[in-house]
């Protein structure tokens, strides 16, 4: 079929079913047929612009192309595609790309492509290279926080491949430990560092850390240097494989805590077989150190599951516990069982009594005592006899109702625990409602009710 022979509203209409809008302009300019091909076209009001002129229905900036697309006379082979804007009922404006074809009768048919599509994908891909961006950036300042605390962390540290164990990168702190600063140690095996007595326990330590993903600890001696190390290894994984993360640090016995470094060795040791619990934390209560009998207290198997965290958490109750102790710590005055609850790593609580003493030296220390209460009431003999209190009230049976022994015997066994409260926390009331587990107005309502109270407290409460 020879198009020619088609008229101008079926050849526009025809246009219209594949291309995204046409239009029929007469000789004058005037929009007479309008055909679209979207559904989206047809909401931006093509259909209004039936009898106006082309020209009015673009925005300013096309005004100067849409007439050059009415003058234009060119052969079809040479058609160029102009972008104009029109303005929508929504204020929004729409973007066509058009070409005009020369029809009979002086008629020009304007074939239009709704670029809508084009510049959505457009703000998309550039909201997406933006995005980008700020992620890429985001982990250079990452990175160079990274790189900043792995240079000066004055800890020994090392990376190391875990399956050719060579090392991937080491800190200054490596360096220092080793004394071997000129020698790169980057892309050298990382046992090549240690004595050949302690490849075997570097071995298991390494196969452990990968194995269980936990912070693995072993005691090794470094080549060439006579005194032994705490090495810690963890395994994470990255693009290219599993790494450790490597820590090297000098054990605490040999720290000048003592003048004598005989009698540091001797304390050192016994405090490491201590049978009871002993926990060393600093004036804010983080753990420094811990020994064997304290691990199985606390449900523990590694040192580093404690070190670091402060004490109160494993306390069951807490800040009220630790504001016992420092109370008294604080002014130099040690701690003599103290019964409480600890929380193990599996969340149980274990009835203990603890002690604590502060420690001036080298710098400000506390030193824990944890007894074990379950085996101190088994060893307890069960027959010994009542209280002096419950052991008068016992001989009130058959004297009285059993009603009034039960009553005295409940205020009996309130007033001993307040006092006993009072004296834990040095008279400190609010910490004492706290222990019990009352508000401080009931306390001070028992504290009335047995006489404890004097008058001058009796008015501090009421005001």
């Amino acid at each position: 079929m020879n198009p020619k022979e088609l008229d101008s509203t079926t050849f526009s209409a025809l246009l219209g079913a594949v291309s995204d809008v046409s239009l029929t302009i007469g000789g004058d300019g005037i929009v007479e047929e309008v055909s679209t091909g979207q559904d989206m076209m047809a909401t931006l009001g093509c259909q209004a612009w039936l009898g106006k002129a082309w020209i009015d229905t673009v925005t300013v900036e096309s005004k100067k192309k849409i007439q050059e697309l009415l003058a234009a006379d060119k052969a079809p082979t040479d058609l160029t595609w102009r972008h104009v804007n029109h303005p929508t009922p929504a204020g929004n404006e729409a973007a066509i790309q058009y070409i005009t074809v020369q029809l009979k009768d002086n008629k020009r048919l304007a074939v239009g492509r709704n670029l809508e599509r084009l510049a959505e994908l457009q703000r998309r891909l550039v909201e997406t290279q933006q995005s980008v961006e700020r992620d890429y950036l985001r982990l250079r300042h990452i990175e160079a926080r990274y790189r900043v605390l792995f240079e000066s962390s004055p800890e020994a540290v090392l990376m190391v491949d875990a399956k050719s164990n060579r090392i991937v990168e080491a800190n200054m702190g490596v360096q220092t430990l080793l004394k071997d600063a000129s020698k790169r140690l980057v892309g050298r095996d990382f046992r090549d560092c240690f004595n050949t007595h302690s490849l075997g326990d570097v071995d298991t330590l390494l196969r452990t850390a990968l194995a269980t993903g936990r912070v693995e600890i072993c005691t090794a001696k470094l080549a060439g240097i006579p005194s032994a190390v705490s090495v810690s290894a963890i395994v994470f994984r990255q693009e290219g494989g599993a790494q450790f993360l490597v820590r090297l640090s000098r054990q605490a016995a040999e720290d000048p805590v003592s003048e004598n470094p005989n009698t540091a060795a001797v304390l050192s040791m016994a405090m490491a077989s201590f049978p009871d619990g002993w926990v060393l934390t600093d004036h804010t209560g983080t753990v420094k150190s811990i020994n064997e009998e304290g691990m199985a207290l606390f449900g523990l198997t590694a040192a580093s599951q404690v070190i670091g965290q402060p004490i109160e958490r494993w306390f069951a109750r807490g800040g009220v516990d630790w504001g016992v102790f420092t109370t008294s710590l604080k002014q130099q005055v040690p701690v003599r069982n103290f019964a409480t609850e600890l929380k193990t790593l599996s969340g149980m609580t274990l009835p203990v009594e603890v002690s604590a003493v502060p420690l001036a030296k080298p710098e400000s220390l506390y030193a824990f005592f944890v007894r074990d209460m379950d085996r101190r009431m088994q060893s307890t003999n069960l027959s010994q006899p009542l209280p002096a209190p419950l052991a008068e009230l016992s001989q009130l049976v058959g004297r009285r109702p059993m009603k009034d022994i039960v009553g005295e015997t409940v205020d009996t066994i309130e007033r001993i625990c307040i006092e006993a409260a009072l004296e834990l926390t040095h008279n400190n009331r609010a910490s004492a409602a706290e222990m019990l587990g009352l508000s401080r107005q009931s306390l001070y309502v028992k504290l009335r009710r047995f006489g404890i109270l004097s008058e001058n407290d009796t008015d501090a409460a009421l005001s």
